[in-house]
């Protein structure tokens, strides 16, 4: 009898694991597809926030509809480009929403999108995806750029988990803003990316900002990603600079 019982419960506890797990996969795959539109909806909306756009997406009833109308209304254009400068034939949002895959590889095998803003006046603005490793996880970013392809006109950060009052300030309005009208070119034509400066720099540093005052580590980690990924759009932004 105590085989018996001792069987029963085994497979009794099987069939309900079974169950369980079942029940999970159908119910995360009922969800994926809500999960993959808000995902969607959040890089749109960080897209257009490098560009000051979108800010009043937290007060509207319908949040999803608010910012694709305000995508489709600003960003006129996009595309893709390789190491060397060249379109490729690739969906710029999708590589952006797979950015990681990209961030992965040795810069030279990478794709880089741009995704082209046109204001109400006709200015334009180029905006470029970021990630990175931050302190606890990864961090990531958009960055618009005026059409002298050098000059920073906005920028919006984020993180996964990076530590509150500390690291977690780079997706504040008050670092973020300090990255206006700095310069990722010197004089020189020289490609120099931007520097986050432990301790300070002078306001008229065009190619530097104050790091974040106890958050050093993380910090260092956005100007790495600064350098990372923008290393991939220098030789097509000095094309673009002249054209433009």
């Amino acid at each position: 009898m105590r085989n018996f019982s001792n069987t029963y419960i085994f497979i009794f506890s099987a069939v309900m694991v079974i169950i369980v797990a079942v029940l999970l996969s159908f119910v995360a795959m009922q969800l994926k597809p809500l999960q993959d539109m808000n995902k969607e909806i959040e890089r749109m909306g960080d897209i257009l926030g490098s560009v000051g756009k979108a800010e009043d997406a937290s007060e509207v009833k319908d949040k999803k509809a608010y910012i694709n109308e305000e995508f489709d209304k600003y960003i006129t254009s996009t595309y893709v480009i390789d190491f060397d400068g060249n379109i490729v034939e690739r969906d710029a949002f999708e590589v952006t929403l797979n950015i990681k895959v990209q961030t992965d590889k040795p810069v030279e095998e990478r794709v880089f999108p741009i995704f082209v803003f046109t204001g109400s006046e006709g200015e334009t603005k180029y905006i470029v995806p970021l990630r990175g490793k931050g302190l606890w996880g990864p961090i990531w970013g958009y960055v618009a750029f005026n059409p002298d392809m050098n000059s920073i006109y906005g920028a919006v950060y984020d993180h996964a988990k990076e530590t509150p009052g500390l690291g977690s300030e780079i997706n504040a309005d008050f670092f973020e803003h300090a990255f206006r009208g700095r310069k990722i070119f010197n004089e020189a034509g020289e490609f120099v990316s931007v520097e986050v400066v432990k301790g300070g720099t002078s306001d008229d540093n065009l190619y530097g900002v104050d790091a974040i005052s106890g958050g050093t580590i993380t910090s260092k980690a956005l100007e790495d990603m600064l350098m990372d990924n923008f290393q991939g759009y220098v030789k097509h932004f000095k094309e673009k600079a002249e054209t433009n």
